[in-house]
């Protein structure tokens, strides 16, 4: 009888659990391209409560490829906390012969429960708006509400997001596929990995975040490491005591409401919002150029930054953040030093509130083919640390971008390609090196205005040019029709103006955007010669001719060079 009972208790230990189950959903929740099909993969909340489910919400682009590989790529975004779905585009794009499946981590917005925090971007903005004297105590965190809402965020850890990717392999059938994951879902995917190595192919870690680095420890050091990669950390450190010193005002929009704020930005501050701003490798290479600005008093440069920084702070599900960082990462750092980073300040200070228990796991490795990649302008997981967690790993290659900052496959068509071919076939050759993306922009190659800023999104104040442009074609056709030569040089001086500006501005658009935010290129003031001469011409045509069209061009051309120097320039 007792001999019966082990056996019966043996088969059910190792009968093979259940897959887990997938709702499939009748749209998606963000435009996702032709062929994607958007469900739900339901797992325990906690793997040790398995009572409780979620929902971690995916996405699957099924290849319409003749020549169809049968193991797909499966991708999560970073953060922690960070969107995937809108990716599955740029991801069908790298894989065009793979199914491509884009996996949330539990608790973001496109799964349920959603860990969205408010609050918390209410907190960061209260430490960036000065002190108002009435000692009103600081914003609630939204642990609180998260708790009387059921969610219990011991299950929200790395371990139990890696697991998520396991499950979703198996309740898809596939025997096979392809992780692919970028900054903290390096730790992620490489966890998963580990969990199973049967059904891990190939391994790509992008922008790789190795267990056992102090993230917070070495921030500060890792955005002035890439300062002085592109040569300004000295300038920048005098930039910052002088914030420090007198805080510098500006404005932003404000994330929740959509209206403006008034922050005020010390050196810490300013650290950490062009810390987050150079992972953009366009941002990166303008650095220079922008440091230069600021230390001449043209505060307006960072107008873009903060632009585009305050719509981020409100797209992180910051619940899910905090959940992570203070189980995984946040306990295992010293903070020896008081941090300047506000970031790292406001994480330590939620953490000391929220009180989870520390729950980071023993570091992971795999015998699967990894490649992992690294930008050489990396702020926030740079190859100093990435390079040594890469050796340690028994099938990994390691290949570093010049003039990259983060996220290498948003950043490079060629890291895209190399980041292909390695999955198409692991034991292949490295391709050859890549070239730098974007050269770096000094202060004398851009003319600091914020005209270029503003015409992106108010274009109709380009208006003047326009008109300047049309005179200049009809000045060019009369003058050449009737014969008179002064107008149709004019004109030609005019046109010649017009769109050697135009070149110049495209041409910058193509090669980097960001420079556009800072001014023009200083190659436009050579060619203002042309517009002085066309309006010059002008002028002089009244002598011989007080008709209305040379008078009229006249003062549409004197009109158009009081615009152009006291507001384009």
């Amino acid at each position: 009888m007792i001999s019966r009972l082990v056996l019966a208790l043996s088969f059910l230990l190792s009968a093979p659990a259940a897959p887990p189950e997938i709702e499939w959903q009748g749209g998606c929740p963000v435009a996702v391209p032709s062929g994607t099909r958007c469900g739900f993969l339901v797992v325990p909340e906690r793997r040790d409560k398995p009572e409780k489910t979620i929902k971690v919400g995916f996405a699957r682009f099924s290849s319409p490829s003749i020549r169809r590989k049968p193991d797909p790529v499966v991708f999560t975004a970073g953060g922690p906390g960070a969107g995937t779905l809108q990716l599955i585009g740029t991801l069908r794009q790298m894989f065009p012969d793979r199914d491509v499946i884009a996996l949330e981590q539990r608790g973001s917005r496109f799964s349920r429960p959603s860990l969205g925090c408010p609050e918390e971007v209410t907190r960061i903005i209260e430490h960036l708006i000065p002190p108002s004297g009435s000692g009103e105590p600081p914003a609630e965190t939204c642990l609180p509400r998260l708790r009387e809402e059921g969610v219990d965020l011991r299950g929200y850890t790395t371990e139990e997001i890696a697991a998520d990717v396991v499950d979703l392999r198996q309740a898809l059938g596939y025997p096979q596929w392809n992780l692919f994951g970028v900054s903290y879902s390096t730790r992620s995917m490489l966890r998963a990995a580990a969990l199973d190595p049967e059904g891990t192919r190939a391994l790509v870690l992008d922008s790789f975040l190795p267990e056992g680095v102090a993230w917070y420890d070495d921030a500060e050091r890792n955005i002035l490491d890439v300062m002085a990669a592109l040569g300004v950390r000295e300038r920048f450190e005098r930039l910052a005591a002088r914030f420090d010193a007198e805080p510098l005002a500006v404005d932003a929009p404000d994330p929740l409401t959509g209206g403006r704020l008034v922050l005020t930005l010390s050196g810490g501050d300013l650290m950490t919002i062009l810390g987050e701003a150079i992972r953009d490798a366009q941002v990166a290479a303008a650095l220079p150029a922008l440091i230069d600005a600021l230390e001449h008093g043209r505060h307006e440069v960072l107008q873009p930054i903060l632009d585009r920084a305050a719509p981020a702070l409100a797209s992180y599900d910051w619940g899910l953040y905090h959940a992570v960082q203070c189980q995984d990462e946040v306990p295992f750092n010293e903070f020896a030093a008081e941090p300047r980073l506000f970031t790292a300040l406001e994480d330590r200070r939620t953490c000391k509130e929220w009180k989870l228990p520390s729950s980071k796991p023993a570091a992971a490795t795999t015998e699967a083919p990894v490649l992992v990649v690294s930008g050489t302008l990396d702020p926030t997981t740079p190859s100093r640390t990435a390079r040594p967690a890469a050796e340690r790993l028994p099938g990994a290659r390691f290949v570093e971008f010049p003039g990259v900052g983060h996220a290498v496959f948003l950043a490079t068509r060629c890291g895209q390609r190399t980041i292909a071919a390695f999955v198409a076939d692991p034991a292949a050759p490295a391709a050859a090196p890549c070239p730098a993306p974007y050269e770096r922009v000094e202060a004398g190659q851009v003319h600091l205005t914020a005209a270029p800023y503003r015409l992106m999104s108010e274009p109709w104040l380009a208006a003047p040019l326009a008109l300047f442009a049309l005179i200049a074609v009809l000045q060019l056709v009369a003058g050449g029709g009737h014969g008179w030569a002064l107008t149709a040089f004019a004109g030609l001086s005019g046109l010649a103006f017009a769109g050697l500006t135009l070149q110049i501005v495209y041409g910058q658009l193509e090669e980097n955007e960001v420079v556009l935010a800072l001014g023009v290129p200083a190659a436009v003031w050579p060619v203002t010669w042309l517009a002085i001469l066309s309006v010059l011409l002008s002028a002089l045509s009244l002598r011989f001719r007080r008709r209305w069209p040379q008078i009229t061009s006249a003062v549409v051309g004197a009109g158009f060079l009081i615009w152009w120097f006291i507001w384009a320039m």
